[in-house]
Formats: structure tokens, sequence, C-alpha cells
């Protein structure tokens, strides 16, 4: 991926980006949190964090028309050159103890922000390419976060250390800290450098037009919003984002006062710091979602993610240590990670990129529109004196909407992520030939070692596997409702010829359909005789044979029938288990002319050690 010309870049500009936008709300933030207490300290901080959200929602369609008209670079470009003069007052209005204009110009580096999102979020496609996109997003997500990380504790150990309790106003506040304004200057000088240099993907510029008067008559937000909401899968992974967003956003506002009142904790660095883990969570989540999408997008780590993130905030009120709270805070980054990454690659993956800048801005103005909305939640309730705890309470309530929104459209891939996030526990998967599954009907032949083998065969493939089961085994209680929606074909002595004539249809509609020949699992470490049956497949459909055989690395576990001799139990060490597809065969290969080629496939191997 990094050898991709510009993905450097690129990545260092994602970073002054972030890292700068984050430095003047941090020193707005924490000149709020000196000043004031209680109800007035929430609200004010709801107010910034509004400002912050409000503009990516008044320039959805001019940002979205920007993006899919214009080299995304470019437009990257002119918005770090403005960046420069908007730093350059913001640093006015610290020398002089300008707090409301301070205050404002928050707003209009958001508005900067807000252009600047949808090409910066678009380039990603364009410069990474589909086979990289995960990763690439996994990368940006990664960068973003430690900007914003280092943003939180840079800007605030420099703003701490130029404090002092002496100082009783706004303005005196701002005008001790007034050097810092320099830094934010700075690092909008090195973005624009940076992304001056990234190289142009767009050969010709889009005919299109944008007619001011349409715009204020909201014409392309009705426009933008249908184009939006055509692709279901597209606007349902949007609204899940948007509920996430929400709940980081009101546990962010809320934690500040939270920590003052029931911890007694005053210090901005124990309490940026403790939020600030969630940074260091989402760093190591995103490159472990980008890690577990190698293969193909893994959208059902966001499920996971759902769970696990709805647990924290809902526990948060029950946890009155500091430490304890940090580790929630780290917890809570790694799975939002397992969220933004797979969903935001999901949605760029499967937009068209005549559109992809404008589904980009109507994913920030639809996720800005749902942080907005809970923002002014979270003012009117700390208006009315609502204790914190209330708010964490709700937002669990949102938690649950967020796992039935994904449950419900992703609840197969949830399925598999959990698998293999339990698998890699214990296990090392290690595939090879994967290149050799085409993209067609497959029937999917070879070893049968343990009652994992559907499990360890299914991970590395986006397609679902059609497995062909014991019908006793498909209708076991609890575990039917996973194999029907797994689209299982159950196999029973008396009704074979309705299984593989079942089989033969799921081909023809371009699945791919495993079954093991020998019929149960291995209980000597050596090959079984394979059986004839799926001979009886019709052969009229476009696809081949992939045989495949499954090594030797899980014999001896509780998982397997083979026991090694003097095979010892290490609970510590991870099993290493390889798995090899061979090349496509004709759909004429016997069951004889099988066995003997994955029985060569299992000679090479040992030769190959």
């Amino acid at each position: 991926m990094f050898k991709i010309v510009g993905v450097v870049n690129y990545l260092v500009v994602v970073f002054f980006n972030a890292f700068t936008d984050l430095g003047h709300k941090i020193i707005i933030q924490n000149t709020i949190f000196k000043v004031y207490d209680g109800s007035t300290q929430i609200v004010l901080t709801a107010i910034v964090n509004a400002l912050v959200l409000l503009p990516f929602i008044l320039v959805f369609s001019p940002a979205g028309f920007l993006a899919d008209k214009f080299p995304k670079n470019k437009i990257m470009e002119y918005s770090a050159a403005f960046a420069i003069f908007i730093t350059l007052g913001i640093t006015y209005a610290y020398y002089h103890g300008y707090f409301l204009f301070a205050f404002t110009l928050t707003f209009i580096l958001s508005l900067q922000s807000a252009i600047y999102g949808p090409a910066k979020y678009g380039y990603i496609k364009e410069l990474f390419g589909d086979k990289h996109l995960s990763a690439g997003n996994g990368a940006a997500q990664a960068v973003t976060t430690v900007a914003i990380l280092g943003g939180i504790i840079f800007y605030t150990v420099l703003f701490e250390g130029r404090y002092n309790v002496s100082l009783v106003n706004e303005a005196d506040i701002l005008k001790a800290i007034a050097p810092i304004g320099w830094l934010l200057v700075i690092g909008s000088i090195i973005e624009w450098f940076l992304a001056s240099k990234l190289p142009n993907k767009v050969l010709e510029l889009r005919a299109k037009r944008f007619a001011l008067q349409k715009y204020l008559r909201g014409y392309y937000l009705m426009k933008n919003l249908k184009t939006v909401t055509r692709k279901r899968e597209t606007f349902e992974a949007i609204i899940a984002l948007g509920l996430f967003w929400s709940i980081s956003q009101v546990v962010l506002a809320v934690f500040g006062e939270y920590a003052k009142d029931s911890l007694g904790i005053t210090n901005t660095i124990y309490v940026q710091g403790a939020m600030a883990l969630a940074g260091i969570g989402i760093v190591i989540g995103s490159i472990l979602a980008a890690k577990l999408s190698r293969n193909y997008i893994n959208v059902g780590l966001s499920g996971i993610g759902a769970v696990g993130i709805t647990a924290l905030v809902f526990g948060i009120p029950f946890v009155h240590s500091m430490i304890a709270l940090s580790f929630m805070f780290t917890t809570f980054g790694v799975l939002a990670g397992f969220i933004l990454v797979p969903l935001n690659s999901r949605i760029q993956h499967i937009t068209a990129n005549v559109h992809l800048g404008t589904i980009i801005a109507a994913n920030n103005f639809i996720q800005n529109i749902f942080m907005f909305s809970f923002l002014m939640l979270t003012t009117l309730f700390a208006y009315f004196g609502m204790d914190a705890r209330i708010l964490f309470y709700l937002m669990a309530l949102v938690g649950l909407c967020l796992i039935y929104l994904l449950f419900k459209r992703y609840y197969v891939d949830i399925f598999w992520s959990l698998m293999g996030l339990i698998g890699s526990l214990r296990h090392k998967y290690i595939y090879i030939g994967l290149q050799n599954i085409p993209q067609r009907s497959v029937l999917l032949l070879g070893n049968h070692v343990s009652w994992l083998d559907w499990i360890i065969l299914q991970l590395p493939l986006e397609r679902k596997i059609n497995f062909m089961m014991d019908k006793e085994i498909y209708h076991w209680p609890f575990f039917h409702a996973f194999f029907k929606k797994g689209e299982a074909i159950p196999l029973s002595p008396r009704a074979f010829k309705d299984a593989f004539k079942e089989a033969h249809e799921r081909l023809k509609n371009g699945s791919i359909v495993g079954i093991f020949p020998e019929g149960e699992i291995t209980k000597t470490g050596e090959l079984g005789e394979f059986k004839r049956g799926y001979e009886l497949i019709g052969k009229d459909y476009d696809g081949v044979i992939v045989p495949f055989y499954i090594d030797s690395g899980i014999f001896g576990s509780s998982f397997s029938k083979y026991k090694p001799k003097n095979a010892k139990l290490n609970l510590f060490k991870r099993r290493v288990i390889k798995i090899y597809f061979g090349k496509p065969l004709a759909k004429e290969t016997s069951s004889e002319e099988l066995r003997k080629i994955i029985v060569k496939m299992k000679e090479k191997k040992y030769e190959a050690k």
C-alpha cells in the first residue's frame, strides 16, 4: 500500500488537517472548563461542538458538488490554503483576548473542513483503489485519530503550562496562551504545502454546474438525499455511522462534568487524557479492522463494535475509578475502529465514482444532523439540571438502536466475524491459493479434519459457501437459525437426491457449494475414501471444481477426532493451520481423480517443509 505514489503525503495531510482543527477546539473547550461550572459548562461545551457540526449541515450540497466536479487533491490544496488565513485570525483573537471572535472562528474553521471532507475521504478510493480500500480507510482513520489524540494531549499540556489560577476570565486566559496560535498557523502551512504535492487522479473535469438559486430553494438538498436513499445499504450504513457519532459526541460532551462532580477531578490533563485514550483505541481498532478485512470488507465487525460500545456506555456510571474508566475509553476506541473502517469502506466501495463526493458529503450531512440534534438534547437536559448519568443511560438505548440496525443488515456477516475473532485467539490461519477461486460457480471439495472446517474455509471468502451438511445437525435447536440463514443444504440418506438437486440449483445461480466427500471427520489423520455423491450433481452450470486441503495443524485439538501420540496440550501457543486451494478442475472430475489430486497437494505440502 505504501508503495503507491502520494500515500505518505496524503496521510500526513490528513494528520495536520485534524491536528490543527482539533487544537483550536481544545483551547476553547479548556477555557470554558476553567471559567465555568455545572450546567453552564455543559451548555457551552455543547455549543462549541455544535459550531463544529453545523457547517457540515449547511454546505452539504456545495461540498458534494465540488468533490464530484473538480480534482479532489486540488480542493484539499485550496482548502488548506484558506486554513492558513483562518488560523492567522485565530492567533490575532488570542493575542487580543477576543473570546467571542475566537469562538466564532471555530465555525469558520469547521466550514473549511466541511468543504474539505468529501474530497479528503473520496480521494481514498481514487488513491488506494478497491484492492486497498479497507487498508486505506484504516490508515486514514488511524492517522486522524493519532492527530486528535496528539492534539488533545499536545494542546492541553501547552494550555496548562501557560495557565495559572490568577486568570479568572476568558480574555485573560486567551492572552496567556496566545503564542500557541502560531503552532496552528505552522500546521496549516505544512498541510497546504503537502496537499499541493498530491497526484491528480482526475483526468477530465465533469460537466456539472451549480446554481445558487436551486441551492437556496433546497432543490439540490432533495436531489442529493434521493441519491443517498436510492441504495438502501448505503443509506443504512450512513444512519449507523450517525448513531455511533451521536453516542460518541454526547459521551465526550458530558464526561468532563461527570468527572468533576462524581470523581472530583478538576485537572484538564486527566480528563482530556482519559478521553484521549479512546484515540489510542481507535488506532488499534482501525489497524485490526483493516487487517481483518485484508481479503474483503469485513462489515460484520461493525455489529461486534456496536454491542461492545453499548455495553461500555451503559457501564460508565457504575465505575468510579479513573484507571478503570481509562481502560473503558481505550476499549471504546478499539470497538469504534471496528465500526468506522468497515462501514466507511463499504460506502465507498458500493458507490460509483461519479456520485462519490455527493455520497460522502451526505454521510457528513446526516451524521452531523444526528450529532447536532443530540448535542442540542444534551444542552437542554443540562439546562434543566439533569444528572449526567441519565445521558449515559439514554446513549445506551441509542446503542440498542444501532445494534438492531446493523444486525438486521449484516446478521450473517457478524456471525462470521465473531467466528473469525474467536478462532484467531487460538489459531493462525494461512491461506494459499485463494486466487484459484473464480468469480463464478464453484464446487468446493476437500478433506475433513475437524468440526471447524466449515468455519476455516469460509473466513477468507466474501461470498458465502453453501455447505452440504447432515440433516440432523442442520436441525439442532438454536443452531438451525444460523444454518438456515447461512444457506446450508441439509443431507440425509433418504433424501440425498433432493440435496444434490438443490446443490445443482445453487450452482446454476452462481453460488459456491462446499462438500466434504469423505462424509466424516478423519480419525486417523489420513485421507479417507471419497464418496461419489457429488458426481450426481448436474453439469449444466457455468463453473468448476476447486479442490482444497486442510493441513494437520488442528490435529490433537478438542475439535479434531485424531489425537497424535505424545501430543502435548499448550493453551498459550496458537496453532498454525494452512489451507491450500488447488487450481480449478473440470466439473466431470471423478471422486477417484479428485482424491489423487488432493493426495498430491498433501505430498507437495510436506515436500515444501
